[in-house]
C-alpha cells in the first residue's frame, strides 16, 4: 500500500502543503482509531525465530545487537521515534523490510520470514509480545503502536559551543601549504592528497627493488566495529583518522594515540560511514552520521564547536571528507537514496556559519521542471554528494561529482536530463556560483552515482599536452574532458559492461555495473612517470526491476523498485594512458577493489582489497611486488608520507561495507596499520 502523501511532491505549494496535512491527520486519525491490541501482535515463537532469521541474513551490516553495524541503527530512541511518525506505521516498516532487504537479494527471504524479522524489530524496541503471529496486511500492521517510550527523543541542537573557546591552540597546515600540497611528499594534507587529487607521492624510499621487505610497524585499534572507509591525514607528524563517532590523532611513525575525541549522536544517525577529516590552522573539521560539521582542535581535540547543518528526517547525511580553501569549508550530504533535495555548501571554519549553497537537483525539489518531468505528481530528488571534492586552484574552480536521481530505476517517471544529477558541477568555491557542467549519465535509471572528479591534471605540471579533468562513477567508466574546453576527449570502460543502454523496467534487466559497482568511493591515481590513470573498480552485475507506483517515505530508501545481484563479484585496477585513454595494464582482484590507489617515484601502486591485503604492485606492468595480509577488509584510503626522514605506508583496515559479503575477521574492530622497511 502506498502512502497517501507520497502522491505529492517533495516540495509542495502551499495549497497542496494544506492538502497533505489534512489527508495524513485523517489517516493517522484512521490508525488511531483502529490500534491493536496487545494480543494481535507477535509471539514468543515468532519473536525467536525473528532473532535467527536477523543475525543470518541482517546482523552483517546492521550488527549483533541492531546498533553495532556499519548500516543504520535498528533500535533504541531514534529507530523508534523514525517509525511512530505522523503517517508513518509498522505497515511502512514492513514494505520497507519486505521491498529492499536484504539489499540486491529481492525475494530470498518469504513472506513468514520478513514477518519474524519485523517481530524481532518490535520486541527489541519494547513492543510487548501477544498471543498469536503477525501478518502481512498493511492496514492490520498499522495498527501496531510503536512507543517512543518515557524519554523523548531531545531536539538536537542547532549550534553547540566547545567549552574551551572556539580557537584553536594547534597550528597548520596554513593555506599556503594547502595550496602547494602536491608538491608536499613528507605530508598527506588532504584526501586525495592536494586540491587537484593527483594521489602522488614523489617519495621513492620504498621502491621496485626492496619492497619484499616492507613490514608492519604497528597498528592503532580504534576500539569500534563502524565501517571503515576513511582516508588519514597527516601533517607534521601526526595523522588524523576516523569512523563514524571517533576521531583520533596518533603518532605517524609510532601509533601512539595522542587524543581521540568521540562524537555522540544528537539525532537519527542515518548511515554508520565516514572517510575523514579536513584540516588547516589548528582546525580538524568533519561531518557525522546525524547531519552535523564540526571543529576540533588539533593539539587535544577539545571541540570548538558543532552545528546541525544537515537534517538527517530527510535522509540528509554525511559521509564524505570536508574540503578547505582559505577559511571556507565544503561538504554536501548523501542521501540521494532517500530522495534528499542535494546541495554542496561552504560554512565558516570559525562557527560553520553557512557562506553559500549550491542546490543540486532545484528542480526536482520543485516538484518538476524543464529537465525533470513528473507525469505522476511524485516526489523527486536525489543528487547528494558522498566523495571527495576537487579543485583548479589557479581558476579557482571548485569541481563537484553529483550524484543519482530518485526514484533510482523508473526513469520514465521522471523524463528529462535530471539535472545536475550525475553531473560535474563547477562552481566558483567563493561564492557557489554555476561556472559550468557536463551532465555524464543522464536521466540515470541504475543508481550509477557519478563519483570523483579527478585528478585535475596542467599542461607543463603535470606531463600532459593538455589540461584535463578525469571523472569516473559507478556506471564504471573513466573519461576525461578538455579542462579549458569542457569537451569529452575519450572514454574507457574499468570494469564489465552489459546492457549499458537497455531501460530498466517494471519486468527487470540484468545490467552490468550493478548498484555497488564500477568506482564507488576511491577513484584514480595519477603516475606521471608513465603518464597513467590508475583506478580501482568493482565487478558484478545485478537484475534491475522498477516500480512504477514507488513508495516514499520521508528519510527512508527512495529505490523505485529492486535489486537482485550476481553472487559472483570481483575487482579491478586499470592502468589507461592519460593521452589516448587506452588500457596499458590491468590487475584482476578475486573480490572488489574499492581501497584508495596511490602512485609513488618509486615505481609503485599502493592499494588493498577486501581480503584483508595491502597492495604493491609495480606502477609500470601492474604486476603484484609484494603484498601483507592486514587480518581485515582494506577498503578506505591507502596513502604514503615521511617522519623524520623515513617513508611510511598506511592503510585502514575493517569493514568496509556489508555489501560484499563479510571478509576475513569481519567482527574484528576497525584499524589503522602502519608499515615501512626494516631498519
Amino acid at each position: 500500500m502506498v502512502l497517501l502523501f507520497s502522491r505529492y511532491p517533495v516540495c509542495l505549494k502551499v495549497a497542496q502543503v494544506f492538502s497533505f496535512i489534512v489527508v495524513t491527520l485523517f489517516c493517522a486519525s484512521t490508525v488511531l482509531a483502529a490500534e491493536a491490541p496487545a494480543s494481535s501482535t507477535f509471539t514468543q515463537e515468532q519473536y525467536e525465530r525473528g532473532e535467527a532469521a536477523y543475525q543470518q541474513e541482517c546482523g552483517l551490516c546492521h550488527g549483533s545487537e541492531l546498533d553495532n553495524g556499519v548500516a543504520s541503527t535498528l533500535r533504541g530512541q531514534t529507530f523508534r521515534k523514525t517509525w511512530s511518525r505522523l503517517g508513518v506505521t509498522v505497515g511502512d516498516l514492513y514494505n520497507r523490510i519486505a521491498n529492499t532487504m536484504p539489499p540486491g537479494r529481492l525475494g530470498e527471504l518469504s513472506e513468514s520470514e520478513n514477518l519474524d524479522v519485523l517481530a524481532y524489530l518490535l520486541g527489541r524496541n519494547n513492543v510487548l509480545q501477544g498471543s498469536q503471529e503477525l501478518n502481512a496486511e498493511y492496514d492490520y500492521l498499522s495498527a501496531i503502536p510503536i512507543s517512543r517510550g518515557d524519554e523523548e527523543l531531545d531536539i538536537a541542537a542547532n549550534f553547540i559551543e566547545g567549552l574551551h573557546g572556539s580557537e584553536p591552540t594547534g597550528s597548520g597546515p596554513s593555506f599556503a601549504d594547502l595550496l602547494s600540497a602536491a608538491d608536499n611528499s613528507q605530508d598527506w594534507l588532504y584526501h586525495n592528497h592536494n586540491y587537484q587529487g593527483t594521489r602522488y607521492s614523489a617519495l621513492d624510499e620504498i621502491d621496485r627493488s626492496n619492497v619484499t621487505g616492507l613490514q608492519q610497524t604497528c597498528a592503532y585499534q580504534l576500539n569500534s566495529s563502524n565501517s571503515m572507509q576513511a582516508g588519514p591525514i597527516v601533517h607534521d607528524g601526526i595523522m588524523y583518522v576516523t569512523d563514524a563517532t571517533h576521531t583520533a590523532a596518533i603518532n605517524a611513525a609510532t601509533c601512539q594515540k595522542l587524543w581521540v575525541y568521540e562524537w555522540e549522536p544528537k539525532d537519527r544517525m542515518v548511515w554508520g560511514n565516514n572517510r575523514g577529516v579536513a584540516i588547516k590552522d589548528g582546525y580538524v573539521l568533519r561531518g557525522t552520521p546525524d547531519g552535523y560539521l564540526f571543529a576540533l582542535d588539533s593539539a587535544n581535540g577539545n571541540l570548538l564547536w558543532a552545528r546541525q547543518v544537515a537534517d538527517p528526517w530527510l535522509g540528509e547525511t554525511f559521509t564524505m571528507p570536508p574540503i578547505i580553501y582559505e577559511d571556507l569549508v565544503m561538504i554536501g550530504p548523501a542521501g540521494s537514496e532517500n530522495a534528499i533535495s542535494g546541495w554542496v555548501a561552504a560554512f565558516s571554519i570559525t562557527d560553520g556559519d553557512l557562506i553559500w549553497k549550491f542546490l543540486t537537483v532545484p528542480e526536482a525539489a520543485a516538484g518538476g521542471g524543464e529537465t525533470w518531468g513528473n507525469p505522476n505528481g511524485i516526489p523527486l530528488g536525489g543528487g547528494a554528494v558522498w566523495t571527495p571534492l576537487s579543485m583548479d586552484i589557479e581558476k579557482e574552480e571548485l569541481y563537484v561529482a553529483v550524484t543519482n536521481p530518485a526514484p533510482d530505476f523508473p526513469a520514465y517517471l521522471r523524463p528529462g536530463e535530471n539535472l545536475y544529477t550525475n553531473c560535474i558541477v563547477a562552481l566558483d568555491v567563493r561564492t557557489g556560483e554555476l561556472k559550468w557542467y557536463r551532465s555524464i549519465v543522464p536521466n540515470d535509471d541504475h543508481d550509477w552515482d557519478l563519483t570523483q572528479v579527478s585528478p585535475v591534471l596542467k599542461k607543463g605540471i603535470n606531463n600532459v599536452s593538455m589540461d584535463m579533468i578525469a571523472t569516473v562513477g559507478k556506471d564504471g567508466i573513466l573519461r576525461t574532458l578538455n579542462g579549458e574546453t569542457h569537451e569529452p576527449l575519450y572514454e574507457t570502460p574499468v570494469t564489465t559492461i552489459e546492457n549499458y543502454d537497455v531501460p530498466v523496467t517494471p519486468e527487470g534487466v540484468r545490467a552490468c555495473p550493478g548498484v555497488n559497482g564500477g568506482v564507488l568511493w576511491s577513484g584514480p591515481a595519477y603516475y606521471p612517470a608513465d603518464g597513467l590513470l590508475i583506478t580501482p573498480a568493482v565487478d558484478y552485475c545485478n537484475v534491475f526491476i522498477a516500480d512504477s507506483d514507488p513508495e516514499f517515505v520521508p528519510g527512508q530508501l527512495y529505490m523505485g523498485g529492486a535489486w537482485v545481484r550476481d553472487e559472483e563479484m570481483s575487482g579491478w585496477l586499470t592502468a589507461i594512458e592519460v593521452e589516448s585513454g587506452e588500457v596499458k595494464w590491468k590487475y584482476r582482484s578475486e573480490r572488489p577493489m574499492v581501497a584508495g590507489v596511490t602512485t609513488t617515484a618509486g615505481g609503485l601502486v599502493l592499494s588493498g582489497d577486501l581480503n584483508g591485503n595491502l597492495l604493491l604492485l609495480d606502477a609500470s606492468t601492474g604486476e603484484v611486488m609484494h603484498s601483507i595480509y592486514s587480518g581485515a577488509m582494506i577498503g578506505g584510503s591507502v596513502i604514503t608520507y615521511e617522519v623524520e626522514g623515513k617513508q611510511y605506508i598506511a592503510a585502514g583496515s575493517g569493514t568496509a561495507s556489508g555489501f560484499f559479503g563479510p571478509g576475513p575477521n569481519p567482527t574484528r574492530t576497525s584499524s589503522m596499520i602502519i608499515y615501512s622497511l626494516a631498519n
